[in-house]
């Protein structure tokens, strides 16, 4: 099956605690003018059919963004799988594809080659990668595509205590996309990440 765009829901994941930028909401924080939640959601928007935002604070104020906004079913900022599983929740498509909000210049064609990938036998989850500098590949856990199917057992893993992306998507037929632009994938971690890309 040809997985097209409207097949797919595009969540933005900005439900953590920004502990290493202060504990402030890192998806609101500016970035050219705007918060770096809007830039995500620009770059997403027109790769998929739907799109939701996953919030714990400030609810109102992604709400403006015109997408749906989830909070985590589970208290006390639980990590993306966690908001993975709050997308799924709401997710009214086949896939369901994830990513930060502090990754504003996230790849144009990222969904579609995920979904490329997705089509092999097997495969529930794919997952994209960039090449380190000894050319070994490293997972970006957090930007995936995954079968909606898959709400009920990552459920089950969040229960038992699972926080890991890779160790979850490792046990459902995990496929790894190489993207060679590592640059698409940098993401905002502390006040000064956020300085130095707004200088470039």
């Amino acid at each position: 099956m040809v997985i097209e765009a409207r097949h797919v829901t595009g969540l933005v994941l900005a439900g953590g605690r920004g502990s290493r930028m202060g504990g402030v909401d890192k998806g609101l924080q500016l970035h050219r003018g705007r918060p770096l939640a809007w830039h995500a959601i620009e770059r997403l928007r027109p790769q998929v059919g739907a799109l939701i935002v996953n919030a714990n604070r400030h609810v109102d104020q992604y709400a403006r963004f015109g997408a749906p906004t989830v909070a985590d079913a589970q208290a006390d900022f639980a990590g993306p799988l966690a908001g993975m599983l709050a997308g799924l929740a709401l997710c009214r498509t086949p896939y369901l594809v994830t990513v930060p909000c502090d990754t504003p210049a996230l790849p144009s064609d990222l969904v579609r080659r995920l979904a490329d990938a997705l089509d092999t036998p097997g495969a529930q989850i794919a997952m994209a990668a960039t090449r380190d500098a000894t050319g070994a590949l490293q997972r970006q856990p957090v930007f995936c595509l995954m079968a909606a199917t898959l709400r009920a057992d990552l459920a089950e893993d969040l229960a038992r205590g699972e926080r890991k992306i890779d160790r979850w998507a490792a046990r459902h037929g995990l496929v790894e996309v190489a993207f060679d632009d590592e640059q698409a994938f940098f993401n905002i971690n502390t006040r000064d990440d956020l300085d130095a890309l707004d200088r470039d």
